[in-house]
């Protein structure tokens, strides 16, 4: 059935490519969509999973980890009593502008904490130059590499700039430390406020770890409990809601929906009349193979057969130029990857796509007669 179905495929080249094509461009289309946007739905949360904590304790309002409203330091000191906390240590975050040695301006999100805690917060694997302990030194913050555009475009460590009329410089380079339509700078909590001219009793949010062994869902629970005016979340609870939040109040999901729909239409489309088409100038040779006694079972699974092998060789065609893309836009900062289960859908709905457009093809081929060979 293979050797068979192969040599039909061979037989007439420019269909076959055709149907190809179609393949792989539904098949990158899909891709990129999906990949733009895991991206943007990854830094809807990014903040909560990327800065090292068990827990955010936020305003008791908060749902969204972008949209952080205020706490009174006080509920510092009630979250640091709770059994089964091991450290607590506020979180400050501001917006600012900034005015750069280049002559341009911008804003910024000043991420303030503790002066020792800066090395807790920033992931080992997020930092691409200089070290967390330079930040605590006068005037000191951090960039990030993505973001330079907006950062003055030179972010090298030790490049002076100003913010909110007050001198400062980058100490650190941080490299996929991000946020949805934020430019993260990292720095102390005493000169974040100083920067953005905060009250020394309010912060943003209570970053807290739980002691080795005990269950953060209850350390979560005790919280809510006994602190009044706050929420807890688990550091991925808190991502999970941003990005539900944002979706849901957002034309992002139904967008991407969109085009992915359209790319599977298209698809659908031109597989389905390449392979119709194609039927049709080989309608003598189907007459042939039922002339000699096969039946149209035997023609629909030549036929499936065809599909299929267009499905594989087309959809790899397209994987590898969706991995070109993906690296390409990488060098950018637009950082997307595929689980195998993510592939697997992908290629079942490639699949899918190719066999329901053999349906043209199957739906005239069955209608044809033995004779027609002889016509």
């Amino acid at each position: 059935m293979l050797k068979i179905a192969w040599k039909f495929i061979r037989f007439d080249k420019a269909k076959s490519i055709g149907v190809i094509v179609g393949i792989l461009i539904s098949t990158f289309l899909i891709g990129q969509q999906l990949g733009v946007f895991f991206f943007l739905s990854g830094l809807m949360g990014a903040l909560a999973t990327d800065v090292k904590a068990d827990i955010w304790v936020v305003d008791s309002k908060t749902d969204d980890v972008n949209q952080l409203g205020r706490l009174d330091v006080r509920n510092l000191r009630a979250v640091q009593g709770i059994n089964g906390v091991k450290e607590a240590f506020p979180l400050l975050i501001s917006g600012a502008s900034c005015n750069y040695e280049n002559g341009t301006s911008g804003a910024i999100t000043l991420l303030g904490v503790d002066a020792n805690k800066v090395g807790a917060v920033l992931k080992p694997e997020k930092v691409a130059a200089g070290k967390t302990t330079d930040l605590q030194l006068d005037g000191a913050v951090s960039g990030e590499y993505f973001e330079k555009k907006n950062l003055g475009g030179v972010i090298d460590v030790g490049t002076a700039f100003e913010i909110n009329g007050k001198r400062a410089f980058f100490a650190l380079q941080t490299k996929g430390f991000r946020g949805f339509g934020s430019s993260f700078c990292v720095t102390t909590i005493e000169r974040a406020r100083f920067y953005s001219n905060q009250s020394v009793n309010t912060i943003s949010a209570v970053l807290v770890n739980v002691q080795p062994g005990v269950n953060v869902d209850d350390v979560v629970a005790d919280i809510n409990k006994h602190v009044n005016g706050i929420r807890a979340w688990p550091a991925e609870a808190l991502a999970k809601s941003s990005v539900k939040k944002i979706l849901s109040s957002s034309g992002i999901a139904l967008s991407t929906g969109t085009l992915i729909i359209f790319a599977l239409i298209a698809g659908f489309f031109i597989i389905g009349l390449t392979m119709y088409s194609s039927a049709l100038d080989r309608l003598k040779d189907y007459g042939t193979l039922k002339a000699i006694g096969a039946g149209n079972g035997y023609i629909s699974r030549l036929i499936l057969t065809q599909a299929s092998l267009f499905s594989i060789v087309g959809f790899l065609i397209g994987l590898m130029l969706l991995e070109g893309f993906r690296r390409g836009v990488a060098n950018s900062g637009l950082i997307f990857s595929f689980s195998p289960l993510v592939l697997l859908g992908m290629f079942a709905t490639i699949g899918l796509i190719s066999l329901s457009g053999a349906s043209f093809a199957l739906s005239r081929i069955r209608s044809v007669e033995p004779a027609a060979v002889f016509r």
